[in-house]
């Protein structure tokens, strides 16, 4: 799926400081914890704690972050929806990453198991 090219420029230039605190409070909301969006984060990008914790403070954008990070070799098996677009259908790799990390704090939110949204680790 094509997504346009200032669609893909503000997906790159959006802080990952500034996308945090929303997906913290989307899993809070739904008795989830801190933890396990760090998990989650950490599954998916490589980075610790601390690593996830210095990107927000030093306020990255979403293409440094994912510049960074070494995306965990099962994530391609992130698929579906995500705010309208098929995930697997994204061209723009950077976009792509990026709503990979959306769905998997969807999941989370939805309740889903953790064994499931790390793709069986």
């Amino acid at each position: 799926m094509n997504t346009t090219d200032t669609h893909n420029q503000r997906m790159a230039s959006m802080t990952f400081a500034s996308v945090y605190p929303h997906y913290l409070t989307k899993v809070e909301k739904k008795g989830r914890t801190k933890e396990e969006l760090d998990q989650v984060i950490e599954w998916l990008t490589g980075f610790h704690l601390q690593k996830i914790n210095e990107l927000i403070q030093e306020k990255v954008t979403f293409e440094t972050f994912f510049q960074q990070a070494t995306l965990h070799p099962n994530a391609h098996l992130i698929t579906g929806m995500i705010c309208g677009y098929r995930i697997e259908e994204i061209e723009n790799p950077l976009t792509q990453k990026v709503r990979y990390l959306d769905k998997l704090v969807d999941e989370l939110a939805k309740g889903r198991k953790m064994e499931k949204i790390l793709r069986g680790l």
